[in-house]
């Protein structure tokens, strides 16, 4: 299932990625669900879970039917996401 749904990403949905100066890595697929991350310009994009649901998910179903879901693994790590949640509580104290 993984060489499948990597060959309809590159045919379906890597150009449209590299055009906005992105990519995608397929972590892994099990049963039905696709972990991806997202690499360039949209590993950080405010938009990224409309392009993975609008574009990556919505090639993958229409390829590959066992295809429930898609889901994008976070760049950033929960230690990483405490220290900026606790920078930003600190300034709101002033």
């Amino acid at each position: 299932m993984l060489e499948i749904v990597k060959k309809v990403i590159d045919e379906n949905v890597r150009t449209y990625l590299s055009d906005h100066g992105g990519d995608i890595e397929v972590i892994c697929v099990h049963e039905g669900v696709v972990k991806i991350r997202l690499l360039g310009n949209c590993s950080g994009c405010p938009s990224a879970r409309l392009t993975v649901e609008n574009i990556v998910e919505t090639a993958l179903k229409q390829h590959i039917p066992a295809i429930r879901e898609v889901i994008i693994e976070s760049n950033i790590s929960e230690d990483m996401l405490a220290f900026a949640k606790k920078l930003l509580a600190d300034k709101q104290r002033g």
